[in-house]
């Protein structure tokens, strides 16, 4: 879908990050969406800082010119809309935005000190997963329809932990 000759080309990207965005633009396809260079932007953006984002810390990272606050906060609902993010939040309520590119729920605790996001381990997920995915089964028998869930963990990390996130702190 997005290709390029040059390799310092700004949408030339890594053949990991090149076959997320081509997946998250058939994506956007499927679900009837047209392919725009502010969507580009975007993805690769998210692709790029590769942890739970703000819209403004999204908005802060692209090129200059690519696309405005607005188009940033409409595009975000939209692939929510279609379940190209997952919505999470920081322990004051801030949005926090990251792609869900398959079908993997994970989870994650936002350090109260720093906002450093961090994924669960492997295990914790999956036993939270199991949890909660019979809580909705129940609640779908009891005749709820479109069932969703947020659970975020909030805590103060260790003082080792406690320095500013680096840009891969969650593992996609």
């Amino acid at each position: 879908m997005i290709a390029s000759t040059q390799t310092n080309h700004p949408l030339a990207k890594s053949a990991a990050d090149t076959s997320l965005l081509e997946l998250a633009c058939a994506k956007l396809k499927g679900a009837g969406l047209r392919i725009t260079q502010p969507r580009i932007a975007i993805l690769t953006a998210m692709l790029e800082r590769g942890q739970p984002t703000s819209i403004e810390q999204l908005h802060g990272v692209l090129e200059a010119g690519s696309c405005d606050l607005v188009t940033v906060y409409r595009c975000l609902a939209a692939f929510e809309e279609i379940g190209l993010v997952r919505r999470s939040f920081y322990h004051n309520g801030t949005s926090l935005y990251e792609l869900s590119l398959n079908d993997t729920q994970h989870y994650h605790v936002v350090c109260k000190a720093t906002n450093r996001v961090d994924q669960l381990d492997a295990e914790t997920s999956a036993e939270l997963r199991q949890t909660v995915e019979k809580i909705e089964a129940k609640l779908r028998e009891r005749g709820y329809e479109n069932v969703s869930h947020v659970v975020e963990f909030f805590g103060v990390a260790p003082a080792a932990a406690r320095s500013p996130a680096p840009l891969q702190a969650v593992q996609r």
